[in-house]
């Protein structure tokens, strides 16, 4: 494998994270955190950008990949869990977000009062999911078809607006406001959720084995090894991205006030190119969300169809696409409400998961460390969930706001510690288990 199928395997990876929420978050996080701008930016990045690294790595170190990991807690933990962020991150939230986006960006602000809006939304992403289905129907293409031709342009895309937005706005930065007050960075780590990348990773991971396998490599080692040359080629890109998208919405933030970060960069596009840049928006927003929905709709085919020897890629693929085309028609609002609660759940699970992955090694009876660490993560996380849906929780808030870190919305950090500790303690009280097929190992190290 030569070092150019590294790179562009690395641009498919870029291409793939890069949708709707990575454009959306970083300038709306510039212009609310103001003068707490890289404290924010740094919290962001590190659940933006670090933690799908992290994920990456730990996928292409055990054997098994995240099924395995996941199969330490418990094997049918290890197939709801996986089941369950294949869905959210594919055809029943990620999928439609993107597609629904891509639509708002790319077709609405050309639209007039005598346009009915839903036969139109019906008839774009009709478009839109028959292209998605074509393009992934053959995985083995994607490295060539979005590392090669897509990804790039996007990048220049990107690079163009950010450069002259950049260069032509010129203000002073604000006070920070929004919740950046105080404690930016931890506001930035949890903004970092919304991107779902650290969860895209968990599915993504499969399809750039895949993708490398493809080229002939077999070895374990060379398999982490070229999948970390993409995941620092992938997330090099994000940081510089997001750093440069950040830089731009705090500089807009002195020309108004925005609801989100569409509208910033809608704003930016038409103030920096006229009526061209409502079309440069949309594309870009277009070519993003494209990518990162054949990408998710590959990882979902590839993932139910080993999960279900009866069902095809092929009608994997069909049934996602079907799936994802229903319910983008319900309209971008619908598929937000949903989106963050189940973020705040899903990612503390993912942060312990992976973390325990690295120190399996040392664990004596791992089952019991990985289940008591979890059950008690997902209990707050869970709490955090249907907070963040608007439940009142009466007695249990109460419990939840006296923990460390609660005022930044992690309080599941020390139940975490508590479990994995006690998990610990349980596990010094039977026989060592026998060391598990998917363990790491030495090469680990």
């Amino acid at each position: 494998m030569k070092n150019f199928d590294s790179l562009f395997i690395g641009l498919m990876l870029f291409s793939m994270f890069f949708g709707a929420g990575n454009l959306i978050f970083p300038p709306f996080l510039g212009a609310l955190s103001g003068a707490a701008f890289w404290m924010a930016m740094a919290g962001f990045i590190l659940t933006a950008v670090g933690l799908p690294f992290i994920v990456l790595l730990a996928i292409s170190l055990a054997k098994g990949g995240v099924d395995a990991i996941a199969s330490r807690v418990h094997p049918l933990f290890s197939t709801v869990f996986m089941v369950v962020i294949y869905l959210s991150i594919g055809p029943f939230l990620a999928i439609p977000r993107n597609a629904s986006v891509a639509f708002e960006m790319g077709v609405m602000p050309f639209s007039n009062e005598s346009w009915n809006s839903t036969l139109v939304l019906f008839l774009y992403t009709a478009v839109f999911f028959l292209l998605v289905y074509i393009v992934s129907l053959n995985p083995a293409r994607m490295e060539k078809f979005m590392g090669r031709w897509i990804t790039p342009v996007l990048l220049l895309s990107v690079v163009a607006l950010c450069t002259v937005a950049l260069v032509n706005l010129d203000a002073a930065q604000l006070a920070p406001a929004g919740g950046y007050e105080s404690g930016a960075f931890f506001k930035g780590f949890l903004e970092g959720y919304n991107t779902m990348d650290a969860l895209a990773a968990l599915a993504f991971g499969i399809v750039i084995l895949t993708a490398i396998q493809k080229k002939g490599v077999r070895d374990e080692k060379q398999l982490s090894r070229h999948t970390l040359k993409a995941a620092l080629v992938a997330g090099t890109l994000l940081t510089l991205v997001y750093v440069s998208l950040g830089l731009m919405g705090g500089k807009m933030a002195a020309n108004g006030t925005y609801e989100n970060g569409t509208a910033i960069l809608s704003s930016a596009s038409s103030l920096l190119f006229g009526k061209a840049g409502t079309a440069f928006i949309g594309f870009i927003f277009t070519l993003a969300c494209f990518t990162t929905v054949v990408g998710l709709t590959t990882a979902c085919g590839q993932y139910f169809s080993n999960l279900l020897p009866k069902a095809s890629y092929k009608t994997v693929v069909i049934a996602v696409t079907l799936v994802g085309f229903t319910l983008s028609n319900l309209g971008l609002s619908q598929i937000l409400k949903v989106s963050v609660p189940f973020l705040v759940t899903a990612y503390p699970l993912t942060i312990v998961l992976i973390t325990l992955s690295f120190f399996n090694r040392y664990f004596k009876n791992p089952r019991k460390i990985y289940g008591s660490a979890m059950l008690f993560t997902g209990v707050f996380a869970a709490l955090g969930g249907l907070s963040a849906f608007g439940l009142e929780l009466g007695a249990l808030q109460s419990l939840r706001n006296i923990l460390p870190f609660a005022s930044v919305g992690m309080e599941w950090v020390v139940p975490a510690l508590a479990g994995t500790a006690i998990g610990m303690l349980l596990s010094n009280t039977g026989k060592q288990e026998p060391a598990a097929a998917d363990q790491l190992d030495a090469k680990a190290s």
